[in-house]
């Protein structure tokens, strides 16, 4: 059987500051609400599709 070494275990300690999740940015909220944006990337992710499949029937 072979031994595991546990050494990196005992330095990682429950609820560090490095394990907090990410708190979107005011900017960040304002893209992921704005309607102007969602569809403008709605747009880019369509042109996105028609390419690949274009690419596949072509």
């Amino acid at each position: 059987m072979a031994s595991v070494d546990h050494s990196i275990e005992k330095n990682i300690q429950a609820y560090e500051p490095s394990f907090e999740t990410m708190v979107p940015t005011p900017f960040v909220k304002f893209m992921r609400t704005c309607l102007i944006w969602q569809f403008i990337r709605f747009i880019i992710i369509n042109i996105k599709m028609i390419l690949v499949v274009k690419k596949s029937h072509g």
